[in-house]
């Protein structure tokens, strides 16, 4: 019995090690991926942003607006504002969040600070606009892929997202134009309106590393021969098929409905095979935001 306890105990440790183990290694990811992305998104802000007078959304956006016009530090600001957005909105964020988060933001004010004199001058402004947005995106897109947010906006799109069920990069889009219409007292039209452009490649860079590398299509079909589409579909293109009980209101006629979650880039064959065996098909195509698991029925 005591041999059989000991054994048991011995099983139990290492199982406990592993678990801790896991857990330190995960967590020790999540903080190297913050710093990284806290980098990339200062390099985005003074590289290319405040190097090439553009303004930002956010509370970077403000803290810009604040340096054009007061010389204020970006650091500084930052630091500031979203420590109190933080404390206003603590509440909102899950307890794996909310200490990302306290790590986020010094670190992010830490990057603006090492970064401050890191500005690549150029006659083309497209090349700020574009880098700019890009590699804020890429920032920013890490940093909350982790779980983990830059405070500030981001804060209240993670509001927006969990109460209204708004895309966070969209959300945050829209409260950054707002960030941006105020920067017209510091800055030009036209400077403003290449902002909105850098913006905008910022939300598209930010959706593809929050989303992955290789976004989903979920395709629901109404066939007049769904047995042929469902097995046409397994053999050529390689995937699931559902097969759910319907039937149509007006004709009360019984129909099995196919539905598929799909690569995007098989979408445009599974068109085609659809257009090629029933031509009268009923296709409707849903983006996917997030797919977990790997079940099959």
């Amino acid at each position: 019995m005591k041999i059989r306890k000991a054994l048991k105990n011995t099983r139990f440790e290492k199982i406990k090690l592993s678990f801790n183990s896991q857990f330190t290694v995960q967590t020790l990811i999540n903080v190297l991926t913050i710093i990284v992305g806290s980098f990339l998104f200062a390099i985005g802000v003074n590289s290319f942003m405040i190097a090439g007078n553009l303004g930002e959304g956010g509370f970077i956006g403000i803290s810009i607006i604040l340096f054009y016009a007061y010389g204020i530090p970006t650091a500084l600001s930052n630091l500031i504002m979203n420590f109190i957005i933080l404390i206003v909105g603590f509440k909102f964020l899950g307890r794996r969040s909310m200490l990302y988060t306290i790590f986020t933001i010094p670190m992010t004010s830490l990057a603006l600070w090492v970064t401050e004199s890191w500005q690549i001058q150029t006659d083309e402004i497209l090349i700020n606009t574009v880098f700019g947005g890009l590699f804020i995106g890429m920032g920013i897109g890490l940093i909350i892929r982790i779980g983990s947010t830059t405070a500030g906006t981001t804060l209240l799109a993670k509001m927006a997202n969990k109460f209204l069920d708004v895309n966070v990069s969209y959300a945050l889009l829209f409260f950054d134009l707002i960030v941006i219409t105020i920067g017209l007292t510091v800055m030009s039209l036209e400077q403003v309106l290449l902002t909105v452009i850098a913006l905008y490649i910022a939300t598209k860079v930010m959706d593809f590393i929050i989303e992955g590398m290789n976004p989903k299509k979920a395709v629901t079909i109404i066939s007049r021969d769904p047995d042929l589409l469902a097995n046409l579909i397994n053999t050529k293109i390689h995937r699931g098929v559902t097969i759910l009980d319907g039937h149509g209101y007006y004709s009360k006629e019984e129909k099995d409905i196919l539905f598929v979650v799909i690569n995007k880039s098989q979408l445009n064959r599974l068109k085609r095979l659809i257009k090629a065996n029933d031509d009268q098909a009923f296709v409707v195509v849903h983006d996917v935001n997030s797919v977990l698991g790997n079940y099959l029925i």
